[in-house]
């Protein structure tokens, strides 16, 4: 493994899975920790830049610790990198996600009661530990300056349970419809176009990689448009999502969008390009 991106090493220490594989001064199981906040960027070095992002809930592997920097691995796709250690809390046990495109956990079931409230972005873990009709209760760690744990309520509608699978991926990226185009975005308050697509086959018990040079090589080839394929170019991806068009992030209209797949094409190499590399499939619930 020499990609960087999925190499659990930063060349002073690395992951024991790598021992007899890779040079460091040593190798470390490291300590698992999640997501506190509502994003947080995982950074090529602790100098930026930004190359993905991780989720509330979202579990990372802590190997080595460099200033206010934490370098590792996400649970989620095992892509490396340093994060902002403040924004890192001790491993908890989440039973449900956010389903919803956007929600919010707040103090208490008042929806008329002024308070401060934490955006959630879809696809977000949460530990539920008592679910209501209209509300339910989550545990949280508290903020930075205090690793007490507290509770708060998030509407009910907007979550499910890790284990309650989606079956339509076009659906799960048609909820993010107009969510602004960031690159190396995973939420939907800013997200890419391979973001985009790892989270909605997420969603649908799929696990693809982040990036879409990786996305490229995994699933099935395909050469006839169907729902949920995933079609590429040197940088993009873009979904289809029926015969006529695709859904995808894209920086042409800087937002989540349909757009004509023939328009898509031709646009792409009108821009210089070049044509689609490759077109791939994947099925639900493939793990």
């Amino acid at each position: 493994m020499t990609d960087r991106r999925l190499l659990k090493s930063n060349g002073r220490v690395a992951h024991v899975s790598l021992e007899g594989q890779v040079e460091a001064e040593r190798f470390s199981e490291g300590t698992w920790h999640q997501v506190n906040v509502t994003t947080a960027a995982l950074l090529r070095t602790p100098d930026g830049p930004r190359e993905r992002e991780l989720l509330t809930g979202d579990a990372f592997c802590v190997l080595d610790i460099e200033g206010r920097f934490a370098f590792g691995f996400s649970a989620r796709d095992g892509y490396c990198g340093w994060i902002f250690a403040d924004l890192l809390r001790e491993r908890r046990h989440p039973t449900h996600r956010v389903t919803a495109a956007r929600s919010f956990r707040k103090d208490t079931p008042d929806i008329k009661t002024w308070e401060p409230v934490m955006p959630l972005s879809y696809g977000a873990w949460l530990e539920v530990v008592e679910e209501g009709e209209r509300w339910s209760r989550i545990v949280m760690q508290d903020t930075p300056s205090d690793d007490g744990l507290r509770e708060w309520v998030v509407p009910s509608a907007h979550i499910a349970p890790l284990d309650a699978l989606c079956s339509d991926p076009v659906a799960e990226v048609a909820k993010l419809i107009g969510t602004p185009y960031v690159w190396g975005g995973n939420s939907s308050f800013g997200i890419d176009c391979s973001g985009l697509v790892q989270i909605a086959w997420e969603m649908c018990g799929t696990a693809i990689p982040a990036d879409s040079d990786l996305q490229a090589k995994a699933g099935d080839a395909a050469d006839s448009y169907r729902p949920g394929d995933l079609v590429f170019w040197p940088g993009h991806v873009a979904m289809v999502a029926d015969e006529t068009r695709f859904i995808h992030a894209n920086a042409h209209a800087m937002a989540v969008s349909f757009e004509g797949i023939a328009e898509t094409i031709a646009r792409i190499e009108a821009q210089g390009e070049g044509p689609v590399t490759a077109h791939r499939r994947f099925s639900p619930g493939a793990g």
